[in-house]
């Protein structure tokens, strides 16, 4: 194990419609939230859930296959990597944000409707 890696497997369903951003450059970014879940038992024996939500970016040929295929609810499998973001707010205020940044993905179940042309 000498090479160590930035490597992430979810498998979850998208929250919301996933959001494509189109660049002067013609690159593409779409934007979705992953939701994972946990199940375990208590301290009391009762059994717990819970909900993980991550925020996704998936950019160019990922891209485009995002935005034909994903639909809020899907169950999908993304592969990926951890990227930690700063940014100043509006006040001025640094702030930090965790997003997963997708390099490939799989359906797990069919979509709802029709898959967009």
């Amino acid at each position: 194990m000498n090479n160590l890696r930035n490597k992430v497997n979810l498998i979850g369903r998208l929250g919301a419609q996933p959001e494509t951003m189109k660049f002067d450059t013609g690159r593409k970014l779409v934007r979705f939230s992953l939701a994972t879940n946990d199940r375990y038992k208590n301290k009391n024996g009762e059994w717990q859930e819970d909900v993980q939500w991550h925020n996704v970016t998936v950019w160019g040929k990922v891209a485009e296959r995002a935005e034909k295929m994903l639909e809020k609810g899907q169950e999908i499998l993304l592969e990926g990597k951890i990227s930690y973001q700063s940014y100043e707010n509006t006040q001025g205020e640094k702030r930090y944000s965790t997003v997963i940044e997708g390099n490939d993905f799989m359906l797990l179940n069919k979509p709802s409707g029709e898959v967009k042309a």
